[in-house]
């Protein structure tokens, strides 16, 4: 089962889509959708195309694991599924199996969303209602790399909670874009186990989880993401992460761990694998 991307993976993109699509003399020449799959809330395809032909992207922005392409006063707003791709290729190379979306700029190729599940979310929405339109993006917690966090702000918002930590990092109303991958990575840099309840931890374990939300994701960004069989990412470009040769425990389960040299283990949590070490307490 593909797993879907997480926060290093969409920022990615859109550092990438930002640098590459952001130029004051293209604009959108036509778009194309293969089937309503993917668009949310429209009655044809017509009625979404139409809305970006002509359009000049200014910006690309993200909310969340939301990218948001900002075109004058409306986003194209795309949130991937498990296994979607986004990709800028030249305009006559051969489409790939799955491609939902093709939008063609006047100058510069095209932007290209492959996802053969149909399971991403497109829609275009004006600038000054993007919040009543997605509400979902007004509820969002903590974002580790779109704002600097402070300690005392994170340590306020884990002590007034009372949850495992897994199922805390992975909360999209406290942390932002975390699942199985870094949730695991996170842990064992902060030297916690999963199952840990917030209300037991000293204000020292809190703040070594802290710098480890900090650590691991921009460490992930830098390496521009993480590639793995279940969960394969490319950028724009077709070129794939290099994160997965930094992972600590996560998909490592038998190798010996770079803290005890004992094995990495791994147990069943809420029906998927969690990876750990035998010094996470």
């Amino acid at each position: 089962m593909t797993i879907a991307l997480e926060l290093p993976e969409i920022e990615t993109l859109r550092r990438d889509l930002d640098r590459d699509l952001c130029n004051p003399s293209r604009k959108i020449k036509s778009a194309e959708a293969a089937s309503m799959a993917v668009l949310e809330g429209y009655h044809n395809r017509k009625q979404f195309t139409s809305q970006l032909e002509g359009r000049k992207v200014v910006s690309v922005r993200r909310a969340g694991l939301h990218i948001c392409i900002e075109m004058d006063d409306h986003y194209l707003v795309i949130r991937l599924g498990p296994g979607a791709l986004l990709r800028r290729q030249r305009t006559k190379e051969a489409r790939q199996p799955g491609t939902e979306l093709t939008i063609t700029f006047t100058q510069g190729g095209q932007l290209r969303l492959v996802d053969p599940a149909g399971a991403s979310q497109v829609r275009v929405v004006p600038a000054e209602t993007i919040f009543q339109d997605l509400p979902e993006l007004d509820r969002l917690g903590l974002d580790p790399i779109g704002e600097p966090i402070s300690w005392t702000d994170f340590a306020g918002r884990v002590f007034s909670r009372d949850a495992l930590l897994k199922d805390l990092l992975c909360d999209d109303s406290f942390l932002v874009g975390i699942g199985d991958v870094y949730s695991d990575e996170i842990l064992f840099a902060a030297g916690l186990r999963h199952d840990r309840r917030t209300g037991s931890l000293s204000s020292q374990e809190v703040r070594r989880l802290y710098r480890a939300v900090v650590e691991i994701v921009h460490n992930a960004v830098k390496y521009r993401g993480t590639s793995l069989e279940d969960r394969p990412f490319l950028d724009i470009f077709g070129v794939a992460g290099i994160y997965q040769d930094h992972l600590a425990v996560y998909g490592r389960a038998g190798d010996l761990s770079p803290r005890s040299r004992a094995p990495i283990l791994r147990t069943k949590y809420k029906n998927r694998w969690t990876y750990y070490c035998d010094t996470q307490v």
